[in-house]
């Protein structure tokens, strides 16, 4: 045999002999409930032998809605800045597959969730349950399915996370198999995870995966921060659980990138358990989730606009704009200030800034860190409680996937400009309508189909009316010189 056929079996077999010496060791158990078992050598037999009776198939019926509604990311569906993927891509297990189609009559979905307590919660997506006038749920017992209806207890949209109970009479057990919640903070690239649902309606089917990347952003909502998993995850695996070798929940598995099918290719996210862990007493509680909320609109800094802002590097979440009578206008926050600390804790990057703020207590006074001019400054902020009526705290994008932002004296003072009529194009997303037609960061539009742009407002105004398919012609002002660029939307 030659030699490099010798050395990759001598390779393989002692990566084999070492991942099964991790596997057989003892440390690694888990717990169905409070009592921990230890493992066999067959770590995802038992895994699925002690864990599926706490997985549940949850199966939905509501009225019929008048048009097909095709899933968007929770919370939104316009892409982030920086995302290189349209959010059409990002599609939802449930509602592609088992969601609405013409005369059907009447709606009907379904989707996982799993056991949370012995009282009979469960977890699961609120894109399983939205809209739903009844809930069933089918849990195995002893090889076969035993259904239950369910009440929805709470409900995020924002995160996509629902809370739902088991509804009680003479025939339900007295207990319930329950999973136990783990922790995201301290997952790693690389890990080994167990994905069990319902995909396509194939009951208690289990997968195994790694953790392929931390941290995620689909432009799903302003709390984006999934867990990128390779685990095969497909249409009906909404609200099932994503667990590690330890047997504990660490996330909710809730969209995949698709082709053309809607199936897995191999990339799929879930919510960090650590999220729905935050939120939970509140959804029990209160039925709803309690948010701080700053009231600033805010932007990535990219390169150029650190520069023209005269900071060292990109850190930070640059204030585009500020909500009247917000608690940020109210303690002094400024458009253009750039915010590098809150309360005690770092921003790093734009994404940062809305799950901070979320996380804190309203009514509370906290020490914003800004950079004003160059300068730091500490302001002193009372926050107020977050509700749906509110503007959201992210910049906004378009259907173009740019980010535009309104020009400032002191901006086109620092950027050159001869004047500040017109909006500035502070980011483009690599891959969408605007950047494959040309238009660049850092371009100022001062037309749009040949009406005139003054302001934010005139632009809002007019890519209010843009749909698919229509072409946008754009008048730029970049370098001294104006040229028309026309962009499709795709």
């Amino acid at each position: 045999m030659h030699k490099s056929f010798h050395l990759f079996f001598r390779s393989a077999g002692t990566i084999f002999l070492f991942i099964f010496s991790i596997i057989s060791t003892p440390k690694y158990s888990f717990a169905l409930s409070s009592t921990a078992q230890p493992l066999s050598s067959n770590l995802f037999v038992n895994i699925a032998k002690k864990l599926d009776p706490a997985v549940v198939n949850v199966s939905t019926k509501s009225k019929i809605e008048k048009t097909h509604r095709n899933f968007r990311p929770p919370g939104g569906g316009r892409p982030g800045p920086g995302q290189r993927r349209s959010p059409d891509s990002f599609r939802d297990f449930y509602d592609k597959f088992f969601g609405e189609r013409p005369n059907q009559k009447p709606k009907r979905g379904m989707g996982s969730g799993f056991v949370i307590d012995k009282e009979g919660h469960i977890l699961t997506n609120n894109h399983v349950i939205e809209g739903a006038e009844e809930i069933i749920v089918s849990l195995e017992d002893g090889g076969s399915e035993k259904e239950y209806t369910a009440t929805l207890i709470g409900a995020d949209t924002k995160t996509d996370i629902a809370l739902i109970k088991i509804n009680r009479d003479e025939n339900t057990p007295k207990e319930f198999p329950f999973l136990r919640l783990g922790s995201s903070e301290h997952l790693e690239v690389g890990e080994w995870v167990v994905a069990i649902g319902n995909p396509f309606g194939l009951s208690h089917t289990v997968t195994v995966g790694v953790v392929s990347a931390l941290g995620r952003s689909i432009g799903a909502g302003p709390y984006d921060e999934f867990i990128q998993t390779d685990a095969s995850i497909n249409p009906g695996n909404s609200g099932g659980p994503l667990i590690n070798i330890e047997g504990e929940v660490i996330g909710i598995n809730t969209a995949i990138i698709s082709g053309n099918s809607g199936g897995n290719v191999g990339i799929g996210f879930a919510i960090p358990i650590n999220i729905a862990k935050g939120i939970l007493k509140d959804l029990k509680e209160k039925g709803t989730v309690t948010r701080g909320w700053l009231g600033v609109m805010i932007q990535k800094i990219t390169p150029e606009l650190a520069k023209s802002f005269g900071l060292n590097q990109s850190e930070g979440a640059l204030v585009g704009d500020v909500i009247p009578d917000g608690p940020a206008f109210k303690g002094g926050i400024k458009r253009g200030d750039v915010i590098v600390r809150f309360d005690g804790k770092e921003v790093k990057n734009m994404e940062d800034l809305p799950k901070i703020v979320a996380a804190t207590t309203p009514n509370s006074v906290v020490n914003v860190e800004i950079v004003r001019e160059g300068s730091p400054k500490t302001l002193s902020i009372k926050i107020e409680t977050l509700t749906d009526k509110q503007p959201t705290v992210l910049a906004k994008t378009d259907p173009l996937g740019m980010q535009v932002q309104e020009i400032t004296p002191e901006l086109a003072k620092s950027l050159q400009l001869k004047d500040d009529q017109g909006v500035l194009v502070s980011d483009v997303t690599p891959g969408n309508s605007a950047a494959e037609s040309g238009i660049r960061r850092g371009d100022v539009i001062s037309e749009m189909n040949r009406n005139p742009i003054t302001n934010m407002k005139d632009y809002e105004r007019l890519s209010g009316s843009i749909k698919t398919g229509d072409s946008v012609l754009f008048l730029v002002k970049r370098g001294g010189t104006t040229i028309y660029i026309a962009v499709k939307v795709g």
